[in-house]
């Protein structure tokens, strides 16, 4: 069983809570999500009218996304690798990879930015959020590669900065690049978290 797989059979819902504003785009534009989780962000998705397809390497997190939108409008839910998207060359207007990318080592980064770029069509767009190297968890577990690192669950976290972003997505072009950060009180303590947060078109 795999990382993701255990953390699901063992926590149920992982991800919950308010989800990122979501762009405007037309009704029925064809949209991938990569690493939908519990389908924490599909109904928001969904309710646009947007022709939604959705992908997770988890069976047990697919499964928990297909059950949260059953009923509503119909999207496609697969198990897949972001890294080998199983869908034709030039099939979406908008590509969403929220915290999905920084789960992987270096190489497998460098695969889904191919992926992203091979199947968005000419003129799509990148939605990218992943955490920064600015973040309050950074450095935190053990090192796998740098600015990579491995906690207690054996999932790992890469944290980002903006140039790393602009260069890994270098087939496409940035359209904007931020810093969102918000603070966080733990234990008395003011914390940050930190994310990167950018638009990329074809």
């Amino acid at each position: 069983m795999g990382a993701w797989d255990d953390e699901y059979s063992r926590k149920g819902v992982l991800w919950s809570g308010l989800t990122h504003e979501l762009p405007e785009l037309p009704a029925g534009s064809r949209v991938l999500e990569l690493g939908c989780g519990n389908g924490k962000t599909l109904p928001a998705l969904i309710s646009r009218g947007w022709n939604v397809t959705a992908l997770d390497s988890s069976q047990k997190a697919v499964t928990m996304s297909r059950n949260l939108v059953r009923g509503s409008s119909p999207a496609e839910i697969m198990v897949a690798d972001a890294c080998h998207i199983p869908l034709r060359d030039t099939t979406f207007d908008a590509v969403f990879a929220n915290h999905v990318i920084g789960h992987l080592q270096e190489p497998d980064r460098k695969k889904i930015a191919f992926e992203v770029n091979r199947t968005l069509k000419p003129g799509g767009i990148l939605f990218f959020c992943e955490f920064s190297t600015e973040d309050v968890r950074y450095g935190k577990g053990h090192a796998t590669e740098p600015s990579t690192f491995m906690r207690g669950t054996k999932i790992i976290t890469h944290y980002f900065t903006l140039q790393e972003v602009s260069d890994l997505f270098f087939g496409l072009t940035c359209k904007s690049i931020t810093l969102h950060q918000w603070p966080m009180r733990i234990r008395g303590n003011n914390l940050v978290r930190s994310e990167v947060i950018a638009i990329f078109s074809k």
